[in-house]
């Protein structure tokens, strides 16, 4: 079967009726992935808005690469529903799959092959790259990751980071519609790194889709517009990634030499806080941060430096995993 090269489109009243809601490059339904006693993914919904940077997290086990594999198609769901880039999945990988660059478990080559052999097979089985095309292609990918210098060398003498580098270059031979990224700064030094997040970024920018899977929250948080958040199989958070860090509890951080009067202030006035290794740091949930400094400083607390906080990633996702049930408990 070979794949269709035909553009993706929505069309009549159905078209009509997606246009007026938020254009979604992929999206799960109820999607469900059971291996034998094994329960891998439960539940999923999952919408990924056109033109975003989502981050999936979770930890080990979570059901991250599963889910991407169904996303795919590369993994029929035990229940449930796909789509990607508006076509049912897996029956309309055909139609997809040529939009979509993917690098998933870790890159795959011949081991005797050069980096650049390896990558011109890619290209000769891209349904959307003229033979014509090929060379170019091939050595513009080299160059976006970082591995001209090293186009000759077999893939056997190549680093783990090269090899990523290698199966990103590979993901990116043409202009995608989504690109999905499993892990893609695994086994890269702090500047190659740096070089994968100019590459997001500039996909982005072009408007690309990207879906990046991560355990490296910095990163996420760097990089990303959306985050959805996995954990035991299930969705327990998906949004805006500004939403979602703001959806937590604002902080106020109060750096005094008078903490014992700012305490005693504070319990005063009820105001819930915490003794922080800065001072004093305050929870804005029923106050505000000019109304906590009035209070204090009427109180005659002296206030060197007061710093708004918000949730950070890693806070917010060690919140989400955490887990419901406790050993003993």
């Amino acid at each position: 079967m070979s794949l269709s090269t035909e553009p993706l489109a929505v069309t009549g009243a159905a078209g009509a009726a997606e246009s007026a809601a938020p254009a979604l490059a992929a999206r799960t339904s109820g999607l469900r992935k059971v291996y034998g006693r094994t329960v891998a993914v439960d539940c999923v919904d999952l919408e990924v808005p056109q033109g975003a940077v989502l981050g999936l997290l979770g930890p080990n086990g979570s059901g991250k690469t599963t889910t991407i594999r169904m996303l795919l198609g590369l993994t029929r769901p035990s229940a449930g529903s796909v789509e990607l880039l508006g076509v049912p999945m897996p029956d309309g990988a055909d139609r997809a799959l040529p939009h979509v660059g993917a690098l998933v478990e870790g890159p795959g080559f011949h081991p005797f092959l050069s980096g650049r052999e390896n990558l011109r097979r890619c290209a000769a089985a891209e349904p959307l790259l003229p033979t014509g095309g090929i060379s170019r292609a091939v050595d513009e990918a080299l160059e976006r990751v970082g591995l001209a210098a090293a186009a000759t060398r077999k893939y056997r003498g190549y680093s783990l980071g090269m090899k990523q580098r290698l199966g990103l270059a590979a993901a990116l031979l043409v202009p995608r519609r989504l690109v999905v990224l499993d892990e893609p700064t695994n086994g890269l030094d702090p500047a190659g790194t740096r070089e994968i997040r100019g590459v997001m970024a500039q996909l982005h920018e072009s408007g690309t889709t990207v879906v990046v899977s991560s355990h490296l929250l910095a990163e996420v948080e760097a990089t990303c517009t959306h985050v959805a958040v996995l954990h035991q199989g299930t969705a327990v958070a998906q949004g805006g990634l500004q939403e979602l860090l703001d959806a937590g509890t604002p902080t106020l951080t109060v750096s005094t030499e008078d903490v014992q009067l700012a305490v005693d202030t504070l319990r005063d006035n009820r105001i819930p806080f915490k003794l922080d290794v800065d001072g004093v740091r305050i929870e804005l949930v029923t106050t505000t941060s000019q109304q906590v400094i009035e209070k204090l400083v009427l109180a005659g607390v002296g206030v060197r430096e007061a710093r708004r906080e918000r949730t950070g990633l890693e806070e917010l996702f060690a919140r989400l995993t955490e887990s419901d049930v406790r050993e003993g408990s």
